[in-house]
């Protein structure tokens, strides 16, 4: 294969130049899909370990750092890991793919597409965000500041979810970033099976209406805006999991309180096609001890998990969940019980013919990346007790998927 390979290149120059960024490419085929609550890939059960690494468009902007997001890929496939969730967008500040409404860098952009086609290349498949419940890389604020710098009456960040202009400057984002043609590839954004799917917002919440509607009205227009635009692609609201109204004996779940979104209801809009929830015991129920935390996760997940199945009847990923060094009483040994106990609720509840396809720890970085730690940063390639219980969790996935196809 290496002799063939390099040959096509030998040829690549005379005749076939368009073709030699593809054979170095090992694309992913075929989208994945949904059936009933299961993921579903060429036709056989689609199981998972993966990752979050938001900052890999932000870090591609720059050529010499280009490596790290090559590095993480790298590592994360050495390790198993298959699905990789990060930002497809940045919007206003330092190095923003928007730099206005409907105002795009390109140079960030092909950043995009760089980190795209290294997914390509290394067979992650990809969940991109589009838009951020918070003020870092510009999210909703920007939104809402955008309007106001151009007259619009704006009350609150929440005029987000209802403000025409607002939603018309998200609707354009949406629709620039699925109809992108990739730069390196050459395959658009909505065509590339890379994209497993995409999320309307990383963990959206509605300060002014606890219930969940004000959202669900929002994820309701523009999920279907989404799908006019790109049906081949999986579509998720990227919800934490905080239930609202729609089943009140349901908040006994909720940490305390509600963010304005609801489980549910928000969940059963027809163009979602599977749900997601977050996990932060150690900021949630700060000051409660490890155990106590890590049993609120573990009823975080099965009552969601059954939510997902009866209800929503619809798959559920687990995409972030982490253990912080922050923590007081943080230690390696600690967080590699904490991660353990997440994987093996996963697992377990995914070999007993739940509707949960795996699970994304939050967040893996290369190494040289200190100016990105948050406290849950994970560099496998200095930490190998962790990325030993990582591998084995992506061996144990990869064989339950063998087992059920």
């Amino acid at each position: 294969m290496a002799c063939l390979r390099k040959l096509s290149c030998i040829l690549g120059l005379i005749v076939l130049v368009p073709l030699v960024c593809e054979a170095r490419v090992l694309a992913p085929s075929g989208f994945v899909q949904v059936r009933g609550t299961q993921f579903i890939l060429n036709s056989s059960p689609f199981l998972f370990n993966g990752f979050n690494s938001y900052w890999m468009m932000n870090v591609a902007t720059e050529p010499s750092d280009r490596i790290k997001v090559s590095n993480v890929f790298r590592e994360a496939t050495a390790a198993g890991l298959s699905v990789c969730r990060t930002w497809a967008f940045s919007d206003g500040g330092d190095r923003a793919l928007q730099t206005s409404p409907g105002v795009y860098d390109e140079h960030v952009f092909q950043a995009l597409d760089f980190m795209i086609s290294e997914a390509r290349r290394y067979g992650v498949r990809l969940i991109l965000s589009l838009s951020n419940n918070y003020h870092n890389f510009g999210g909703r604020p920007q939104y809402v500041q955008w309007a106001r710098n151009a007259g619009v009456a704006i009350n609150s960040d929440d005029d987000f979810y209802t403000n025409a202009v607002v939603k018309g400057y998200y609707k354009n984002h949406v629709q620039r970033v699925l109809t992108r043609v990739n730069t390196i590839t050459g395959v658009s954004y909505r065509d590339d099976p890379t994209i497993m799917g995409w999320e309307l917002m990383n963990e959206p919440r509605c300060q002014v209406d606890y219930s969940g509607n004000t959202l669900n009205d929002w994820a309701q227009e523009m999920a279907s805006y989404v799908k006019s635009i790109d049906n081949k692609h999986l579509l998720a609201i990227g919800m934490e999991g905080f239930y609202g109204d729609s089943m009140p004996d349901r908040k006994q779940y909720n940490p305390g309180y509600q963010v304005g979104t609801d489980y549910i209801k928000n969940n059963l809009i027809r163009e979602i096609d599977f749900a997601t929830i977050h996990a932060y015991p150690d900021i949630w129920l700060s000051g409660q001890d490890e155990n106590a935390q890590t049993a609120f996760v573990q009823r975080w997940m099965e009552s969601h998990l059954a939510d997902a199945e009866a209800i929503i009847r619809k798959p559920l990923v687990f995409t972030e969940f982490g253990k912080s060094k922050k923590d007081a009483d943080y230690s390696i040994s600690t967080r590699g019980a904490y991660m353990n106990a997440v994987y093996s609720d996963i697992y377990n509840l995914a070999r007993n013919g739940g509707a949960i396809g795996g699970g994304l720890v939050w967040q893996i970085l290369a190494e040289g990346m200190e100016s990105y730690d948050d406290g849950y940063e994970i560099v496998l390639s200095e930490e190998p007790s962790t990325n030993v219980i990582i591998s084995q969790q992506s061996t144990k996935m990869k064989s339950l998927e063998r087992t059920l196809g």
